[in-house]
């Protein structure tokens, strides 16, 4: 390749990956788990507030317990979710007396 080549490739490659703009916070991604999903869907319902993110999971046979972040600040959630698609224990984490 040639060095003109090279720099057009390597200012294609830039222009291609600026234009790259994820600013989805709660999509069904194929990263996320059956159980992550449900209590992203679920925390979103409980909060109404679509912007959630999944902050950290733990998987158990009994049910994966899932920290969901709420919002711009990404306030920490707690839930349970089960094989089945249930969840449960949705609560709040932080401290009420700052929100």
């Amino acid at each position: 390749m040639t060095n003109k080549m090279v720099m057009i490739a390597g200012a294609t490659f830039f222009a291609m990956l600026a234009a790259c703009d994820d600013t989805s916070t709660s999509s069904a991604s194929a990263e996320l788990t059956p159980a992550q999903q449900a209590c992203l869907r679920d925390v979103a319902n409980t909060t109404n507030n679509s912007q959630v993110v999944v902050l950290s999971s733990a998987f158990s046979e009994a049910g994966t317990q899932v920290t969901v972040g709420v919002g711009e600040d990404r306030a920490p959630w707690n839930c349970i979710a089960y094989s089945d698609g249930a969840t449960a224990g949705i609560e709040f984490l932080g401290d009420e007396g700052a929100l």
